[in-house]
């Protein structure tokens, strides 16, 4: 069970969104590199990135920022945001990325995704986030009408190394994870799923490591780390014990 921490970047810097709203952006960090090894020298084994610009425009937009984290340092990353293309996806990837997240196209082109993930093997990752069930897209600016299930189930088979499924609603509110969708999700896939979207508290590491949940890869923090009401030392040795 991996806990991810997250940097989001918009215009270089590291913030948090409020209910994904780019005008409801808390500034934590602008040395987003900085922000990054900070997190791995805390313990962290792998970092989530998303690029929010990116997302909005359909392009890399804060290239230069991730590029500056990869060089700072050397446990895994994986970045969404504005991949929509295999000449994006290999060109992240030749940069030292673990794995991109493509969401706005695994909605629009899911047989790029196939490919994708034919041409790199178990570094390819969807990204689904569901604003009241349904998919939203383009920086969650649009909603779709697939449920996260009939999106997930599309890709059964084709090699998708995570699901990071996050519920907008809950996304950097601290209402804690909506473990039910987040659960019901796992169950209908055999793709290994990631929690995101309004991780809280102690609490909510707690409960990833209840035996229903050990279904999940992981879950990601942000909001609750940036700001203290999650202890890095705490949650990692919480998980650490659970895995024996």
């Amino acid at each position: 069970m991996i806990l991810f921490p997250a940097i989001d970047l918009k215009d270089g810097q590291c913030v948090r969104l409020k209910l994904g709203d780019m005008d409801q952006a808390t500034v934590f960090n602008d040395d987003p590199a900085a922000q990054a090894k900070s997190f791995e020298d805390q313990g962290f084994e792998y970092l989530h990135v998303v690029d929010l610009n990116g997302a909005f425009a359909g392009e890399s937009v804060n290239g230069a920022a991730v590029d500056a984290i990869l060089e700072a340092v050397n446990f895994p990353v994986q970045l969404g945001g504005g991949i929509r293309t295999l000449a994006h996806i290999e060109a992240w990837l030749d940069k030292g990325l673990a794995r991109v997240i493509l969401g706005t196209v695994a909605v629009r082109d899911p047989e790029l995704v196939k490919s994708a993930c034919k041409a790199f093997p178990g570094r390819v990752a969807v990204g689904i986030d569901a604003r009241g069930g349904k998919v939203a897209v383009e920086g969650w600016a649009e909603t779709s009408e697939l449920s996260a299930i009939e999106l997930a189930q599309r890709f059964e088979g084709a090699g998708v190394a995570a699901i990071i499924y996050t519920d907008i609603d809950r996304d950097g509110v601290l209402a804690g994870i909506n473990w039910p969708s987040t659960l019901e999700l796992a169950k209908a896939t055999s793709i290994p799923v990631i929690a995101s979207g309004g991780l809280a508290s102690i609490a909510d590491i707690e409960r990833m490591i209840e035996p229903d949940a050990r279904v999940l890869e992981g879950a990601i923090s942000g909001r609750a780390l940036y700001d203290g009401r999650i202890d890095s030392r705490e949650a990692l040795a919480l998980l650490k014990k659970a895995a024996g």
